[in-house]
């Protein structure tokens, strides 16, 4: 039980990492409130399921205020919740690149620019942004998400200061994934798969429950002197 008593807000837990997230943290102990902008998919006593669009400025504040008043404090942030509009550069849209931006970085600001005050005023949290292997390294026919993953690290060394910065036990470290098989890859042919995994140093693709233990660690007191940290959890992937 290494979470266990904590308040955890797990943004995009309707599904894929997120359910594998907030499914793994109920275990571990935490009361999870899984935020997505449709229902939860599956059920799980300790998870409790909050339609939200993080993207709304109006609507982040009235959950964090009903959060707060209804459990005290927030402990954990995975700023999970993420979109793809894939195109290459000369044809992508206004639409395609403003809506990637929005709910990849400006969502993930909305949530912290809350959350993480709260935490410093506490005195403790941590707080883990999902990023991607294509934050890292790009990738063809991503611009958008690139920039969004890139950005996202920018805010976790940034965070990691600006929360800590009068000696609070604020963490703020992120996750790059590299390949993961939930729902978005099952529509993928397979020989893209196959290359994909030929592409590790593994030589296999990573399942959703590998992403959820690699921030069970940073959400953990296990990870108490990593912040600042990206982790990298893709196999050994090679773009």
């Amino acid at each position: 039980m290494r979470l266990k008593g904590k308040i955890a807000v797990v943004t995009g837990g309707a599904k894929g990492l997120g359910q594998a997230i907030a499914m793994t943290f109920a275990d571990q102990g935490a009361t999870v409130i899984a935020c997505d902008v449709s229902e939860l998919s599956y059920d799980h006593e300790g998870v409790k399921g909050y339609v939200l669009d993080v993207t709304n400025v109006d609507k982040v504040q009235a959950f964090f205020d009903d959060v707060i008043k209804t459990y005290g404090q927030i402990d954990i942030l995975v700023n999970n919740a993420g979109i793809t509009r894939d195109a290459m550069t000369h044809k992508m849209t206004d639409d395609m690149w403003n809506l990637v931006l929005d709910v990849n970085l400006k969502g993930v600001f909305n949530m912290t620019r809350l959350i993480g005050p709260q935490m410093t005023n506490k005195g403790s949290g941590s707080i883990i942004n999902i990023s991607s292997i294509v934050g890292l390294f790009g990738n063809i026919g991503q611009a958008n998400y690139a920039a969004t993953k890139a950005g996202v690290l920018g805010l976790t060394k940034t965070w990691a200061k600006e929360f800590a910065r009068k000696g609070q036990n604020v963490r703020v470290n992120a996750i790059a994934p590299g390949y993961i098989m939930t729902d978005i890859l099952q529509t993928v042919p397979q020989e893209l798969l196959d290359k994909f995994a030929r592409m590790t140093m593994l030589g296999r693709l990573g399942q959703p429950q590998e992403i959820a233990d690699a921030a069970l660690f940073l959400a953990s007191d296990e990870s108490s002197y990593v912040t600042g940290h990206t982790l990298s959890v893709n196999g050994g992937m090679r773009l």
